[in-house]
Formats: structure tokens, C-alpha cells, sequence
């Protein structure tokens, strides 16, 4: 609209020249702002860079043949180029590992770290830890873990203004160590990854009556996975290449082992091997 207009005895007209110029220079000047404004919602909303990028810490497992393996998680601590960050708040509490398997994970904090690179991190653990094996509790000692943390190597770069999600896998079945009659220690076996490090196995084995236990196997590097009451199992984390996806079965199941080859994992797909049936 040009100008402002007014309703008079003579009928419609316009305000002075003088005033006009007024309008239309604030006018301009209003849509220079609003242009302004889409321009910065359209890159990705706020224009107002922090330098630091967002990481999402979950805790995930590599399951173990137990009943429960219940970990005492206090701190998660990151090292960087910048120094050593405790991260806080963290959901400490104690976890039983084995409901994060299969692709399954819980949040245990979300912070946003400078930009730069991260190199190390540090799992604090408190001392309720514990495994139940057939129905039954038992304490698991973790000296190291408690005084200083568990130290485990994890190199991302993290760019400013960048999200990221990193999943702490605790792998249980390495993890706990049976030392003598009742008696377990918690040696924690730990690796991290990202979702630009992710590779996944997916599939399906049947039946369970022959207690299956699926391998993946990629040189000397060995991860195990326990499927789910449907015959279902995962595996997240790997690395891109070409494995070997071992059904192994319980001794006295009446079932066979079988061995599947050349499964191949790359980084940004889901490798679906289908439904596995064990044979007598």
C-alpha cells in the first residue's frame, strides 16, 4: 500500500507528500528487517554460532548369559584437546546392562562440549555392582573402576554447532569374571561409537529351544549377541568389512551349530541377514 489513506466528505485521498515519504521509508525499512530475519531462520534458525557442539551420551551392552549384570554408574568424563570435562548432570544410577541389548540404550546425559577432538573417556563407577546368576545375587568387585574411572580410548572430532550421539557399549559377557565358587570381579570391557561409525548386523534365529548364541566374527575381534524371546539379535557398532556370523547353540540341545560367511557391514546400512533355522 502506498500510502495511509483517509475517508473525508470528498471521499478517499491520500496524506501529504512529506508524510508519504515518511511511511514509505519506515516501511522499507521494515521489510529489510523481515528479509533479514527469513534469511537467518532459513540457514537453520538462530545465526548466533556457540562454538560447541551438542553430544548425546547413551549406555548400550554386548549381552552376557546371566540373569542380570547391574552396574554402578557415576561420571562420565571426556577428555579433549581442551583438557579433561566431567560431564553433569549425568542419570547416575545403577543399570542392569542386560535391557540395553539388541539395539536398545538409555540417555545418561547430554552436554555440549567445545569444539575440537576427543581422544579418551572415563566411566566412574560407584560400588553397588552386581550379577545374578540363576536367580541369585552376587557382589562384583571393581577396585580400578572405582578410584579413577574406566579409561577407554574413543578419537571423534566434534565441529561447532554440530550434534552428535555416541553409545558407551558395555560389553557384559566380557565384562564379569567368575574368580572362584561365588565369587565375580567386574574387569569392564568398553568401546564407544558414533552414528558415523555404526555398523549394524541385523537378524532373526530360530528356535530357542537350542539357546542360541550369535558371534560376529572379523579377524581377531569378536562380539556376541543373545537374541530376544522372538529369536531377534543386533549388532551395532562395527566396523566396515566383511565378517563371519557364527549360531552357535547350548551343548545337549539337540540342535547344530552353523556358520554364516561374508556378511558384509558398511557404515549408513543396516545389514539384514534374515531368519536363520537351526537344523537337528
Amino acid at each position: 500500500m502506498p500510502g495511509r489513506l483517509h475517508a473525508g466528505k470528498a471521499g478517499v485521498h491520500y496524506s501529504s507528500s512529506k508524510q508519504m515519504k515518511k511511511i514509505v521509508l519506515f516501511g522499507a525499512l521494515l521489510i529489510a528487517a523481515g528479509l533479514s530475519s527469513c534469511s537467518k531462520d532459513d540457514a537453520g534458525g538462530s545465526s548466533t554460532a556457540t562454538g560447541k557442539a551438542s553430544v548425546s551420551f547413551h549406555l548400550t551392552d554386548a549381552p552376557g548369559a546371566y540373569d542380570a549384570v547391574n552396574v554402578d554408574i557415576r561420571q562420565v568424563v571426556v577428555i579433549t584437546d581442551q583438557g579433561e570435562t566431567t560431564l553433569t548432570p549425568v542419570k547416575a544410577g545403577v543399570y542392569n546392562l542386560l535391557e540395553f541389548s539388541n539395539g536398545l540404550d538409555v540417555l545418561l546425559c547430554q552436554y555440549d562440549l567445545p569444539a575440537g577432538h576427543i581422544s579418551q573417556m572415563r566411566l566412574v563407577l560407584g560400588s553397588n555392582n552386581s550379577v545374578v546368576v540363576d536367580g541369585k545375587s552376587y557382589p562384583l568387585n571393581t577396585p580400578s573402576a572405582q578410584q579413577s574411572g574406566l579409561k577407554f580410548n574413543f578419537h571423534q572430532e566434534l565441529k561447532a554447532d554440530a550434534s552428535y550421539h555416541v553409545w558407551i557399549d558395555f560389553d557384559a559377557g566380557k565384562s564379569v569374571v567368575k574368580t572362584g565358587k561365588d565369587s565375580y570381579n567386574l574387569k569392564p570391557t568398553v568401546r564407544a561409537y558414533t552414528e558415523l561409525t555404526n555398523g549394524k548386523i541385523k537378524g532373526v534365529v530360530l528356535p530357542l529351544l537350542a539357546q542360541p548364541i550369535v558371534f560376529a566374527i572379523k579377524g581377531s575381534d569378536t562380539l556376541s549377541a543373545i537374541p530376544a524371546s522372538d529369536g531377534h539379535f543386533v549388532f551395532s557398532g562395527l566396523a566396515e568389512g566383511n565378517y563371519s556370523l557364527w549360531y552357535n547353540v547350548a551343548a545337549g540341545s539337540g540342535f547344530s551349530a552353523t556358520v554364516k560367511t561374508n556378511v558384509a557391514v558398511s557404515f549408513g546400512t543396516i545389514t539384514d541377514v534374515g531368519t536363520v533355522t537351526l537344523l537337528p
